[in-house]
């Protein structure tokens, strides 16, 4: 990422990848690259271990060779003395100072005058410059992002096991913490049993295993396309790049806000660094805005969301996530828009739940399109039309998304062999999509995908379920495997042993290092000694 918004830009470096103005320059008399950061806001930004640790970077730049801009790629750049540790001559490296979180790792710049580097230091697996400066294209200029796909694709797995450390910390804790009296006279109950409390979790939890499932998925989604790729077959490149940069806002998204609502769900104690939820969220939350801003994400899936729905509206046909939209071509016998047609839902069918979100994408995909073919035809430029339309885009990529994941959801639920954690399962994927409609019913009412009575049964059922999964809700946390250790956290400790060793931890403080601080005697005690 380099420093700032460029003005003529649209979106943040280290998003809008075409606008880096980092120049790798080749002279072929010397076979070597010359970098170059020629603006302050050519600076590299944020990368960790770059300040203070690392010899060698992976620099994007564009390549410029025989009088000609290439576009970007990649370079390995040397940027300290291996013996020495001392920046190299040219360059220019530091740590960019205190963040949000995160104080471990060494975020860096680095600025580069008239670096060299040696031909064979560009990364050449796809694109190539010979000895004398002969340019050979790649068989894709989207094969350049290729790295930022697959941390993208780690994301959505990393935004599962974050939500799931704080849904263990969260519910087990809640399953410690007794709270007032449901019935006068008896004891109090655990905070677990009151039905606000479930409501805040269950669903948190159940999304954390939806998140689990879809984060495999896109792994082996992105292994099996990469080694088509290998093999020339670059035809599903486009929807790997969508799905990736969508999956990765949506669930770094709903993942961020729900470690948030775990931490509150622990009371004032969450609010402590001994309940281990502030640290998950602070080493959390960058992720929805490295690798790519989320909203700027959300609008290249939705480039591939039109550019789907225009091509289906010609009359072609469409693969993988997206071959809903090939309902469209319906309406040559019923002239009806594709998410009008009947869904006959039922809320307590998985399968029917994937349809009724399905008709949902489908819905808002097309409203976008055609919101955005109607600013074009105010003949404003499609700059101007795209912006103008970009909340609602958004929400077709988020809809997209949602539809993507309880696919998944169900779609793994006859894969589990074992009958009783098949039905488990079950009731948690029930609980994911049937609250996510209780969310959005604005969005299913409004295209006839259910009624006023089956909304009020949706908002029925997800009280019903949360008092189904209740006796499971520890176990469930337990299944992840969360060691101590790894989970730094007294309230959600294994053995729920939380105010003892909360004690024992508060002791620990370096303020309690001394029965009384110095600042009593070097402030406190002078004052007092002037009354």
């Amino acid at each position: 990422m380099e420093l700032q918004i460029r003005r003529r830009s649209t979106g943040l470096k280290g998003t809008h990848l075409r606008g880096l103005e980092t120049t790798a320059t080749y002279d072929p008399a010397t076979q070597e690259f010359i970098l170059n950061s020629p603006t302050v806001t050519s600076i590299k930004w944020w990368p960790g271990g770059l300040g203070k640790t690392s010899n060698h970077a992976i620099v994007l730049a564009q390549l410029y060779t025989q009088g000609q801009c290439k576009g970007l790629h990649a370079f390995i750049v040397p940027i300290r003395q291996l013996g020495t540790h001392e920046p190299l001559p040219g360059i220019t490296v530091g740590d960019i100072g205190p963040k949000f979180g995160y104080d471990e790792m060494d975020n860096g710049y680095l600025k580069m005058d008239n670096f060299r580097i040696p031909r064979e230091n560009m990364l050449m697996k796809y694109a190539q410059v010979e000895p004398d400066g002969t340019y050979v294209k790649p068989l894709s200029d989207k094969l350049t992002y290729g790295t930022m796909v697959f941390i993208r694709s780690l994301i959505v797995g990393d935004s599962a096991r974050s939500l799931s450390r704080a849904c263990t910390i969260a519910i087990r804790y809640s399953a410690v913490r007794h709270q007032s009296e449901l019935k006068p006279g008896e004891p109090e109950p655990q905070i677990l049993d009151y039905q606000t409390q479930q409501y805040k979790l269950f669903p948190l939890l159940a999304t954390a295993y939806a998140f689990h499932f879809v984060g495999a998925y896109i792994k082996d989604t992105y292994h099996r396309i990469s080694g088509d790729i290998h093999k020339g077959d670059l035809s599903e490149l486009p929807e790997l790049h969508a799905l990736t940069a969508g999956l990765k806002a949506f669930t770094s998204w709903t993942a961020n806000a729900g470690i948030e609502e775990c931490r509150m769900a622990c009371g004032g104690h969450g609010y402590s660094r001994c309940s281990g939820i502030p640290d998950i969220y602070v080493t959390f939350t960058p992720s929805c805005t490295y690798e790519g801003e989320n909203t700027v994400m959300m609008l290249q899936t939705a480039r591939f969301l039109v550019k789907s729905y225009t091509q289906v509206s010609s009359g072609q046909q469409v693969t993988g996530m997206v071959s809903y939209l090939n309902d469209l071509s319906r309406q040559r016998i019923q002239p009806q828009h594709v998410a009008a047609r009947s869904v006959a839902v039922r809320i307590n069918d998985p399968v029917s739940l994937v349809e009724a979100y399905k008709a949902r994408a489908a819905r808002l995909v097309e409203a976008a399109a055609k919101n955005l073919q109607a600013e074009l035809n105010h003949r404003k430029s499609k700059e101007d039309a795209w912006n103008r339309t970009s909340v609602d885009l958004v929400r077709a990529s988020e809809a997209h998304c949602h539809y993507v994941v309880v696919k998944l959801f169900t779609a793994k639920l006859p894969e589990i062999s074992n009958a009783a954690v098949r039905a488990v399962l079950t009731e948690l994927c029930l609980l994911y999509a049937l609250y996510g409609i209780s969310k959005n019913t604005g969005d299913f009412l409004q295209a006839g995908i259910l009624t006023d009575a089956q909304i009020t049964q949706v908002n029925q059922r997800v009280k019903e379920l949360l008092a189904i999964i209740r006796p499971n809700a520890v176990a469930l946390v337990d299944s992840f495997d969360f060691h101590d250790v790894h989970l730094g956290s007294v309230l959600g400790r294994y053995d729920g042993n939380v105010y003892e060793n909360m004690f024992e931890w508060a002791k620990k403080s370096p303020l309690n290092k001394t029965e009384v601080h110095e600042s009593f005697h070097k402030h406190l005690k002078p004052m007092q000694s002037k009354l």
